[in-house]
């Protein structure tokens, strides 16, 4: 029982974590005016970023190990999108790097925490099909 509380607390811990990420990330471009070439980016941005949270809620929901790996594979990929955003708009001004200083660690350090979860379930799927 004290298992499932823990994992519960953590996903909840995680499941708020990738909501507020992805709210900051909208955050950022309020008040910006962006031209008509940049709100693609922007709007691409703002997609993986929040599938991030609704992927890894329905991670958290899922029916079986490998659902579970198939979702936090998702994460991991919007994850990755994520961060290869930010930097891309920071490295064509679209937002300053201190603007997004932030927000980048944050995103940096939730790629690591998924792609080790990825990493942790993969080998016990591994582990289950010997």
């Amino acid at each position: 029982m004290e298992k499932s509380n823990n994992r519960n607390n953590f996903n909840q811990k995680i499941r708020e974590r990738t909501m507020q990420m992805a709210v900051a990330i909208h955050d950022l471009f309020e008040g910006v005016r962006v031209s008509s070439l940049s709100r693609p980016i922007i709007n691409q941005l703002i997609r993986c970023s929040s599938s991030v949270a609704a992927n890894y809620r329905a991670a958290t929901r899922s029916r079986s190990d490998g659902e579970f790996f198939s979702k936090i594979c998702i994460v991991v990929e919007e994850c990755d999108e994520t961060q290869y955003w930010l930097d891309y708009i920071t490295r064509t001004n679209l937002l300053k790097d201190v603007n997004t200083s932030q927000i980048r660690a944050e995103v940096d350090e939730l790629v690591k925490l998924f792609t080790a979860i990825k990493s942790k379930m993969k080998t016990k799927l591994e582990n289950k099909n010997v």
